[in-house]
C-alpha cells in the first residue's frame, strides 16, 4: 500500500524470508520451548507456572498450547514461542529465530534486505575480532612490561585477580600500533578494526593507530557474553579520562548495561538490580559481594534500559552521587523510568554522601554498612518525585501548588500502572489540596477555540500524547482507572480526520462478502476524533474487528478488496487491511504467525494485546459486526476521497475543469441545496 507504515520488521522481512518464519512457528510447540526452561503444570486446556519474567508465590503465568501464546496475568509478559525465547534468553529476533530453528533441524535462509542494504548478521566477523582483541588486553595484563603501571592501580582499588578474572580485565600498552601489528591482517582485516573501533584513522593523514593506548580496558558484553565493545581508564594525563567504544554495527551504547552479563551469570534469580554511574563502581561492588550492579555507558539511563531491566527483574535501584551531576542524572532516569511503572514494579533512590562514590564508600564502610543504605536510605520513587518538584514549586503558597500541579500533572499521566498512577494523584491532591475531580480538569484537554496564552494547540496535544504511548511495550494494554477508556484502544492517536458514514446501499453480497462499492457516504463526523484520556471507555469498532480477524482468520476470506478501507490516515484500518490482505494470500495462518509478522513493532504489540484479551463477543454476531465495521470503514474512505477531491476541484477556474469535475460539483450544489428530512 502507498504510504503505509505497516512494514514488518526488517530484520525479519529483509534477512530471513516471511514464508520461512511461518514454516517455523508452525513446527514449534510452545510447549517444548517454554516447558525446557521452566517447569509447567497442566490446568485444564492450559498449563501454568510461577512467571519467570517477575517474582510471585502464586503462578500466574500460563501457555495455552491452542493458541500457542504464553501470557502472565501478573506482569503482562506475553507473545509466541520467539518472544518467549527473546525475552527469557535475552536475544535479539534473529537469534531468536536460529535458536528456533536449530530445535526444528532447519537451516535459517538469508535475503537482501528490501532497501538493498543488509543487516549486520548475528555472526558478524566484528565477535572474533574483538574477542581477539580481549584476549591481547588480557595477556598483557599479564606479561606485558609496562604492565606494572596498571596492576598497581588495579591492586589500589583493592581489586583481586578473582574479580578481574571474572570481568576479563586488560591492559592496552603505550605505544601507537600494538593491538594494529598483533592483530595483522590484510586490507579486509584494517577494515574489520576499524569497524569494530579498535583502530582510529587520521583523516588527514590516513594514518591508522590504536584507539586504545596506555590504558587499563574493560571488556563490554553483551546479553550472550560475546565482547562488544571497550572502556579504558587512562593511567598517564591523557584525556579524557575513560574512553569508551564508538557505535559499531554490533555496538549501541544507548542500550547496553556494563556488568549486565556479570551479574545474571552470577545469579539467574535477581529481584533488584542496582544502577550505578561507572565502571569501577560495577566492579568495586563485586568485589565486595555486591553482584547486582550495572552501569551506563557514558549516557543517560534511557527507556530502552528500563525496558530491558524491567524484562529481568521487577525492583530497580538507582545509586548516583549526591551532587548536582549525580541528582540531574537520577531525574533524567526518573523520566524514563515512569512510561515503564506498571503495578508490581518498583524503582529506588539513593544519593550517597558529597565526594563519595559507591566505588570509595564500599570500600571504606564495608558491604555490610553499605547494604544497610541501600535498605534504610534509598527513597521509593514517589517520595523522590515530589521532594524534586517541591524544590521547583513550594506548596506553601497557593501560586506553589497551581505551579506543583501543573508539573506534577503531565508527568504522572504517563505512568501505566492503574494504582500506582491513582495513589500519586491522591498524594498531589494531598500536597496541593486539590480534588481528584480539580486535576482531571487540569488534564483534560480545553473546549475553548483560541488559543490562549501557554495553551497548547490541538495537533501539539495530540503530538504528545501519540509520543506518550508510542514505546508501549505488551504489558501496558491494561485498562487505566481514571479516565475511563482502554489503553489498546488508544494506542495509536486516531486521525483528526477519522470520519464515518451511515451505509447506503448494502455493500454485502452472497455471503455478506463486501465488494468494494456500496452506497453514498453519511454525514461527516459520525466518527469523533478520540481526545486524549477523556473519551470513550469501549473498544472502537476497528480495533474490535482486528480482535475478531485474530480469533477468526477465516473471516478475511469474506472481503473482496482490502484497498477500500485502507485509508492512508487511518492507521488502525491500515493494519486491518494489511491483516486481511496476509490471511486471503495464506488462510491457514494462525494469530501467532500474523503477529510475528510485525514482531519488535507498535502494531506487533498491539495486535498481541488484541490476541490476549478475554473474547466476550456473541458467536452469532461476529460476522455481522466484522461486515459491518468494513462497511462502515469503506464508506468513511469513499466519503474522504469524495471531500479531498471536491476540495481540489474547487480550487480550479471554471475554464479548467474537465465534464468529470463540472459532473462532480453540479451533484455537490445539488445535495447542499436539497431539503434535509421532514420530520
Amino acid at each position: 500500500m502507498p504510504g503505509s507504515i505497516l512494514r514488518p520488521d526488517e530484520s525479519m522481512a529483509g534477512l530471513i524470508p516471511q514464508s520461512f518464519i511461518d514454516d517455523l512457528l508452525n513446527r514449534t510447540d510452545i510447549l517444548d520451548v517454554v516447558g525446557s526452561r521452566i517447569q509447567l503444570k497442566k490446568t485444564g486446556k492450559n498449563y501454568s507456572a510461577c512467571c519467570p519474567f517477575h517474582k510471585e508465590k502464586t503462578p500466574s503465568f500460563t501457555v495455552s498450547p491452542d493458541k500457542q501464546f504464553y501470557y502472565c496475568f501478573g506482569c503482562g509478559a506475553g507473545g509466541n514461542a520467539l518472544g518467549f525465547i527473546m525475552d527469557h534468553d535475552n536475544l535479539d529476533f534473529i537469534q531468536a529465530v536460529e535458536d528456533l530453528a536449530k530445535r526444528a533441524g532447519m537451516d535459517v535462509p538469508r535475503e537482501e534486505g528490501r532497501r538493498g542494504k543488509p543487516r549486520q548478521p548475528t555472526d558478524s566477523p566484528l565477535y572474533p575480532l574483538l574477542s581477539a582483541a580481549a584476549d591481547y588486553y588480557r595477556q598483557a595484563l599479564k606479561s606485558h612490561p609496562a604492565r606494572k603501571a596498571a596492576v598497581e592501580y588495579l591492586k589500589g582499588r583493592g581489586l583481586t585477580g578473582e574479580i578481574a578474572r571474572d570481568f576479563g580485565l586488560g591492559f592496552a600498552p603505550p605505544g601507537w600500533d600494538n593491538l594494529f601489528k598483533h592483530l595483522g591482517g590484510d586490507n579486509l582485516q584494517l577494515k574489520a578494526m576499524l569497524d569494530a573501533g579498535l583502530l582510529v584513522e587520521n583523516p588527514d593523514s590516513g594514518k591508522r593507530y590504536d584507539r586504545f593506548r596506555d590504558r587499563v580496558i574493560f571488556p563490554i558484553r553483551d546479553s550472550r557474553g560475546r565482547v562488544i565493545a571497550f572502556g579504558g581508564r587512562v593511567l598517564g594525563d591523557d584525556k579524557p579520562k575513560y574512553l569508551n567504544s564508538p557505535e559499531t554495527p554490533v555496538f549501541h551504547k544507548g542500550q547496553e548495561l556494563y556488568g549486565l552479563f556479570e551479574a545474571r551469570k552470577n545469579n539467574r534469580d535477581l529481584d533488584e538490580i542496582m544502577v550505578v554511574e561507572g565502571y569501577m563502581d560495577v566492579i568495586a561492588l563485586a568485589q565486595q559481594g555486591i553482584r547486582n550492579a550495572v552501569a551506563t555507558l557514558g549516557t543517560a539511563t534511557s527507556e530502552e534500559h528500563i525496558k530491558r531491566l524491567f524484562r529481568l527483574v521487577p525492583n530497580i535501584l538507582f545509586c548516583f552521587d549526591g551532587d548536582q551531576a549525580g541528582r540531574k542524572a537520577a531525574w533524567r532516569a526518573l523520566e524514563s523510568a515512569l512510561p515503564n511503572l506498571q503495578d508490581g514494579r518498583k524503582i529506588r533512590f539513593l544519593f550517597l554522601p558529597e565526594g563519595e562514590d559507591p566505588d570509595s564508600l564500599v570500600r571504606a564502610e564495608g558491604p555490610d554498612a553499605f547494604r544497610a543504605r541501600l535498605t534504610h536510605q534509598a527513597q521509593p520513587l514517589a517520595d523522590y518525585f515530589f521532594q524534586q518538584l517541591m524544590q521547583e514549586a513550594d506548596p506553601s503558597t497557593l501560586e506553589g501548588k497551581a505551579h506543583l500541579a501543573t508539573l506534577a500533572g503531565p508527568l504522572l499521566e504517563k505512568i501505566p500502572g492503574n494504582t500506582l498512577r491513582l495513589l500519586m494523584r491522591q498524594r498531589l491532591g494531598q500536597i496541593t489540596g486539590l480534588s481528584g475531580e480539580a486535576l482531571n480538569q487540569l488534564n483534560a484537554p480545553r473546549a475553548s477555540g483560541g488559543q490562549g496564552h501557554g495553551q497548547a494547540t490541538p495537533n501539539a496535544a495530540q503530538d504528545s500524547h501519540a509520543h506518550e504511548y508510542s514505546d508501549y511495550d505488551a504489558g501496558h494494554f491494561a485498562d487505566h482507572g481514571e479516565p475511563s477508556y482502554q489503553d489498546s484502544a488508544s494506542y495509536f492517536e486516531a486521525p483528526s480526520d477519522f470520519s464515518g458514514g451511515k451505509p447506503g446501499k448494502k455493500p454485502w453480497k452472497g455471503e455478506r462478502k463486501w465488494d468494494g462499492k456500496g452506497g453514498k457516504g453519511g454525514k461527516r463526523g459520525d466518527f469523533a476524533p478520540r481526545q486524549p484520556r477523556t473519551e470513550i471507555s469501549v473498544e472502537s469498532p476497528t480495533l474490535t474487528a482486528l480482535r475478531t480477524l485474530l480469533h477468526h482468520p477465516q473471516l478475511a476470506q469474506k472481503v473482496e478488496d482490502a484497498s477500500h478501507f485502507a485509508n492512508e490516515g487511518q492507521t488502525y484500518s491500515q493494519l486491518l487491511a494489511a491483516l486481511v490482505e496476509a490471511l486471503q494470500k495464506n488462510p491457514k495462518q494462525r494469530s501467532m504467525q500474523l503477529i510475528a509478522r510485525w514482531h519488535g513493532t507498535p502494531q506487533g504489540r498491539l495486535l498481541q494485546a488484541l490476541a490476549e484479551k478475554e473474547w466476550l463477543i456473541d458467536q452469532g454476531n461476529l460476522e455481522k459486526q466484522f461486515c459491518d465495521t468494513i462497511t462502515t470503514l469503506a464508506h468513511s474512505q469513499l466519503h474522504n476521497s469524495r471531500e479531498a477531491r471536491l476540495r481540489s476541484v474547487m480550487q480550479k477556474s471554471p475554464s479548467e475543469l474537465t465534464d468529470e469535475e463540472k459532473a462532480l460539483l453540479r451533484e455537490h450544489f445539488s445535495n447542499a441545496s436539497s431539503p434535509g428530512p421532514q420530520s
